[in-house]
């Protein structure tokens, strides 16, 4: 199966719309195409634009802006005017979203066009969605934002939103073979959302390099962050410890190799152990997830809940066991470690991580181990996933980088430097 439907990248498909060398739609249609061929093993999309409605939209709208004709897919948890939301539970009806959630507005204003509405885990939890893996079939695309990371590593469309809890970006990322980025919580407007937890719950996107991923946070993000680790040799703290996962012999070496080139390269890595840490933010992250998730899910349970799933269902209960006072203690728990970068990592400028224990595993009941993902969701702080090689069963490794709270730009700008190295020295 072709990985490269949609060959071109974000940037050049503006680019040449811009310049006036290639039709406004031409990459929408390249783009609903390649879903036509690749939907039935994929299994990306709940819903897709029809190709006719191509003709009923106005060109000049799309065809300035820093993403002029790009077409980019939508995590059926976020609104697109007069598509269905179906928040990934099938047995709801799905009304049409009047208007475009914020995050789509900024996009299409900037002349992207949604190609459609991609699956997602139900409720963006943990009943995952039919999507398959596009490098193996029978092995999981991670979730919940399986869909739009399927998409994109498949070649149907160039870039793709999704939403991150716990490691619905990352892990997605890591095992579809595909750059992922999560902002820093807050720092993307989530109007038009389904929000399950309030205070984890963060917009992302999915593209094919960092530097699409800079072109659509220019949209999304935008503003000046520090770009003083640009100015002065780096220093990354690297992180591998977890008291809930054991990261398995190919993700290790795969880290060990990135930080060989990066001391070739004058990059400075430092382990760090943050073992105790790490085991309080895990356990904070499942208090306010749950907390959080059953108050948000609780009317739909009452009005609809036979629709929902039995996982869903006691996963509501579960939170709704969980007390105030309990929460309360946990959110203090992050707001005291959200600003203590310092105190944790020094002078690094930023984390490396695994994004997963292991490359996807094969089955599609569950999403995979989030256990890597989580400490930095409750965190609030950025990430973004590079992919950097292969499995010996040609599935896809890679690892993340984490920033400091609010330094999403120089973690993009960090970010892309240093895949480029990573990327030269695994080919």
């Amino acid at each position: 199966m072709s990985l490269a439907s949609l060959s071109a990248s974000v940037t050049a498909i503006a680019q040449g719309v811009r310049d006036g060398e290639a039709a406004v739609f031409a990459a929408a249609r390249q783009s609903l195409a390649a879903i036509a061929r690749q939907e039935p093993a994929i299994r990306a999309w709940s819903h897709v634009l029809p190709v006719a409605a191509l003709e009923r939209m106005e060109p000049e709208r799309h065809a300035a802006g820093a993403l002029a004709g790009v077409p980019i897919g939508i995590k059926d948890v976020i609104d697109v005017a007069d598509m269905p939301t179906g928040f990934g539970a099938p047995a709801l009806t799905a009304g049409k979203a009047a208007f475009d959630a914020c995050s789509v507005g900024m996009l299409r204003a900037a002349g992207a066009i949604p190609v459609g509405k991609t699956v997602t885990a139900e409720f963006a939890f943990r009943t995952p969605g039919p999507t398959r893996n596009p490098h193996a079939l029978a092995h999981t695309p991670g979730g919940s934002s399986s869909g739009s990371a399927a998409a994109v590593a498949a070649g149907m469309v160039p870039a793709a939103l999704g939403t991150q809890t716990g490691g619905s970006m990352i892990r997605p990322a890591a095992y579809c073979g595909v750059v992922g980025f999560k902002p820093s919580v807050g720092r993307v407007f989530r109007d038009g959302m389904k929000l399950t937890c309030e205070s984890l719950d963060t917009i992302g996107w999915y593209a094919n390099s960092v530097a699409d991923a800079q072109a659509i946070a220019d949209v999304l993000v935008g503003g000046v962050d520090s770009d003083g680790a640009e100015k002065r040799r780096l220093t990354i703290a690297v992180q591998l410890g977890n008291p809930k996962a054991g990261l398995c012999a190919e993700s290790r070496a795969e880290i060990e190799r990135a930080r060989a080139v990066l001391a070739a390269h004058e990059v400075q890595c430092v382990t760090v152990e943050a073992e105790n840490e790490t085991a309080l933010l895990l356990q904070a992250h499942d208090v306010i997830m749950h907390y959080e998730f059953a108050r948000s899910l609780a009317p739909v349970l009452e009005r609809q809940g036979h629709a929902l799933s039995e996982a869903l269902r006691q996963a509501v209960a579960h939170g709704l066991a969980i007390g105030a006072g309990q929460y309360q203690e946990m959110r203090e728990v992050q707001a005291a470690l959200r600003h203590g970068w310092g105190a944790l990592y020094g002078g690094a400028d930023l984390v490396l991580t695994p994004s997963t224990p292991a490359p996807a595993p094969h089955g599609l009941e569950h999403t995979g181990d989030a256990s890597y993902n989580k400490i930095w969701s409750v965190l609030g702080w950025p990430c973004l996933h590079l992919p950097t090689g292969f499995s010996r069963t040609g599935l896809p490794l890679g690892m993340q980088l984490v920033g400091n709270l609010g330094e999403d730009l120089a973690l993009l700008a960090a970010g892309r430097k240093l895949h480029h190295l990573l990327k030269q020295q695994g080919e």
